[in-house]
C-alpha cells in the first residue's frame, strides 16, 4: 500500500521541471505532451484528407465510367464553373445519384460515430452505442405502427419516417426521465435503456406476427438500413440538426475529460455529472433518432469508431469527438460502397456491410494493437 511519505515526495514538483521553466525552456514532459497533441492533430487532418480522397474513388463506381479527375470537377464545377466543367451526363449522374448516397454515408457516420463516442464516455461503457437507450427498438416499433396499423404521426412523405424519429425519441426520452428520478447515472441508464428496449422490441416482434408479407418487408428492409432513400431534401433536415447538436456535444468536451476520473471527482471540480450525463444524452438522442428516421438501422458504426479513435490518439476528447466521426464516416462509406458492387447489380443493405466489413478490421486493430487496454 502506498505510505503518505511516497505521496507527499510524488507531489513535489520535479527539479529539472523547475530548472526548466526558470530557463524559459520547456520540460521533457511539456515537450512530450506537445508532440503527442501534434500527433492528434495531424491524424485527424490526415483522416479527414482521406475521406475527401475516399470521396472522389467512390464516385467513379458504377456503370457509368466517371474518371477521379471527373469526380472532382463535376463536384467543384457547381461552385467554380469557369474553372471545372463537365459533360451534362456525368454532372448529373454525380450530383443527382451517386454524390447523394455519399453525402448521406458521410452525415450518418459523423453523427453516429460522435454519439457512440459520447456515449461511451458517460456511461463508461465501452460496449455503449447510439443504440443503447433503445432508440432503434422505438423507431423499429414506430414503422412497425405506420406499416400494419396504417397510424402515423405525420402525413405524405413523411408517414412512415415521421413514425420512426417521434417514436424513438420518445424512447429515449422515457429512459432518460426514468433514470433522472432514480438518478441519473451510468448504471441507471444502461438498465433503463437495455429494459425499454427489450420492451419496444417485443412490441415490434408482436406486430410484425400480424403483418402481411408486404408489410413484414417493408418492417425488415428497414431494420437492415440503407443509404438510397437519403436525397437532397433530406440532408437539409439532417444539416440543421447537426448544426445545432455537434456543437452543442463538443462544448462538453473537457467535462468528458474529467468524467473519465468519476462522478466524485468531477463533482469535487465543479462539473455536474449527473446534468451533464442528461443533457449529452439529450442531444445525442435527438440526432441519432434524425439518421435512424431517414436511413434505418445502421449498426457497429457507433460502436466501433470511437474504439479505433481511442487505439491511435488516446482519450482526449478535444480530438477524440471529430476523429470518431470522421472515422465513423469512412467506416460507413467504405462499407456501402463494398455492398454496392460487390454483386451488382444487386446492392446488400448497408446495415448489414457495416458489420461484414467492420468487424475483421476492428479485430485486426485489437490484436495489432501494443496497448493490453483502450479503455481508459
Amino acid at each position: 500500500m502506498t505510505s503518505f511519505r511516497t505521496l507527499f515526495y510524488r507531489a513535489k514538483p520535479d527539479a529539472s521541471l523547475s530548472r526548466a521553466r526558470r530557463a524559459g525552456k520547456k520540460s521533457n514532459p511539456e515537450v512530450a505532451h506537445e508532440r503527442f497533441k501534434l500527433i492528434r492533430i495531424v491524424f485527424v487532418l490526415g483522416i479527414f484528407g482521406l475521406l475527401v480522397l475516399l470521396t472522389g474513388v467512390i464516385i467513379t463506381l458504377g456503370p457509368l465510367n466517371i474518371s477521379v479527375s471527373d469526380s472532382y470537377s463535376a463536384l467543384l464545377s457547381r461552385f467554380w464553373p469557369d474553372y471545372f466543367s463537365v459533360d451534362a451526363l456525368t454532372s448529373r449522374v454525380v450530383w443527382n445519384i451517386r454524390f447523394p448516397r455519399i453525402l448521406g454515408g458521410i452525415m450518418a457516420g459523423f453523427g453516429l460515430g460522435i454519439c457512440g463516442c459520447v456515449m461511451q464516455a458517460v456511461l463508461k461503457n465501452p460496449l455503449a452505442s447510439p443504440f443503447t437507450l433503445g432508440i432503434t427498438a422505438g423507431a423499429q416499433f414506430g414503422i412497425s405502427i405506420a406499416a400494419v396499423i396504417g397510424f402515423s404521426i405525420l402525413g405524405g412523405p413523411f408517414f412512415i419516417i415521421g413514425n420512426a424519429f417521434f417514436c424513438a425519441l420518445l424512447c429515449s426520452l422515457f429512459i432518460i426521465g426514468l433514470a433522472a428520478i432514480k438518478g441519473a447515472t451510468s448504471e441507471n441508464l444502461v438498465l433503463a435503456g437495455i429494459a425499454v428496449n427489450y420492451f419496444f422490441t417485443a412490441m415490434s416482434s408482436l406486430l410484425k406476427y400480424f403483418a402481411s408479407d408486404e408489410q413484414l418487408r417493408l418492417m425488415t428492409n428497414w431494420g437492415m438500413g440503407d443509404l438510397a432513400a437519403f436525397s437532397w431534401t433530406n440532408s437539409q433536415l439532417l444539416l440543421i440538426i447537426f448544426i445545432i447538436c455537434i456543437p452543442l456535444l463538443m462544448t462538453k468536451c473537457w467535462d468528458l475529460n474529467i468524467m473519465t476520473a468519476g462522478d466524485e471527482t468531477a463533482k469535487s471540480i465543479g462539473v455536474n455529472a449527473e446534468m451533464t450525463r442528461i443533457f449529452i444524452m439529450v442531444v445525442s438522442s435527438l440526432l441519432v433518432a434524425t439518421i435512424v428516421c431517414f436511413m434505418g438501422t445502421i449498426a457497429f458504426v457507433g460502436l466501433v469508431a470511437p474504439h479505433m479513435a481511442r487505439m491511435v490518439i488516446g482519450g482526449d476528447h478535444r480530438f477524440l469527438i471529430p476523429a470518431s466521426g470522421v472515422l465513423g464516416a469512412l467506416v460507413l462509406m467504405s462499407a456501402d460502397a463494398v455492398g454496392m458492387n460487390l454483386i451488382a447489380p444487386t446492392i446488400i443493405p448497408t446495415g448489414i456491410m457495416t458489420s461484414i466489413v467492420g468487424v475483421p478490421f476492428f479485430m485486426y486493430l485489437m490484436m495489432k494493437g501494443k496497448r493490453k487496454e483502450f479503455w481508459t
